[in-house]
């Protein structure tokens, strides 16, 4: 499977403009106020509002088929809503005339599969994007790259291709990756699910580092000791809807809602 960033063909659409409004950051960074989403006739979103800040860390949890997954991916234009609003920037993600390529460059969205390409070195994988997409200077774009390899703790790994790497190796190639477009926010689905339990811990700590340095960060997990230890805030969703949200300390030590409660003693 290639990027989305690299297949969509809106995005050197000419035809497509912008439709960004005034945004300040004392504004939600992200605001998505009763959103839905069906696919056929599964109601999957049913009128789901939330605000992340700018610099906040937002993780969204709930058992398998809840919607999780579809938000995020809402965010970023790579599913279509039926109803509601969602704003980046103060941009209208779903507006007729979006420019995907602004959006993509303000939000950048790591999964579960990798997906890069096995014929390309780490190095240019991370690469690919601002060259082909941005049509930014192969010299400039390089020493970024480079560098942000050496973020991810993978210096002396330029070369390899993904073959050559483990697991969490590759997902870290692919944090770089969507960081080398810049973004102002990362959205991160399930990254860690495909992942054996020894390499899990590499890739949570480049998550924990890249908060740690103020970037917005919109993650869908299952590593609730994570989560505990790196949102601002938590949402608990199921079948659609949001059941409960708050600050970690609260959420998981004061839970209200009794659905809640029965998913978190599952889980803990």
């Amino acid at each position: 499977m290639t990027d989305p960033a690299l297949t969509d063909p809106a995005l050197t659409d000419p035809a497509l403009t912008d439709r960004a409004t005034a945004w300040t950051p004392d504004q939600p960074i992200v605001a998505i106020k009763d959103v839905h989403k069906s696919f056929g006739d599964l109601e999957v979103l049913k009128g789901v509002s939330l605000e992340v800040r700018k610099g906040e860390v937002v993780c969204i949890i709930g058992p398998s088929g809840s919607g999780k997954s579809t938000l995020i991916r809402c965010i970023n234009a790579l599913t279509d809503i039926q109803g509601g609003s969602i704003t980046v920037e103060g941009q209208e993600v779903h507006a007729k005339n979006l420019d995907k390529l602004a959006l993509r460059k303000k939000v950048g969205m790591v999964f579960q599969q990798y997906n890069l390409f096995p014929h390309k070195t780490a190095l240019q994988n991370v690469m690919m994007a601002p060259i082909k997409v941005l049509k930014e200077d192969r010299s400039e774009v390089e020493g970024r790259a480079r560098a942000l390899l050496r973020k991810v703790r993978l210096e002396g790994k330029e070369d390899s291709y993904p073959g050559e790497l483990s697991g969490g190796q590759q997902q870290r190639v692919a944090i770089a990756r969507s960081l080398a477009m810049r973004p102002d926010i990362m959205l991160f689905d399930e990254v860690t699910a495909a992942l054996d339990p020894e390499t899990v811990k590499e890739v949570l700590v480049t998550i924990k580092d890249l908060a740690r340095e103020g970037m917005t960060c919109i993650l869908v997990t299952h590593e609730m000791g994570f989560a505990r230890e790196i949102a601002d805030h938590i949402y608990f969703t199921d079948r659609g809807v949001i059941v409960e949200h708050g600050p970690p300390a609260t959420f998981f030590d004061q839970a209200s809602d009794p659905r809640t409660r029965e998913f978190l003693s599952q889980i803990l």
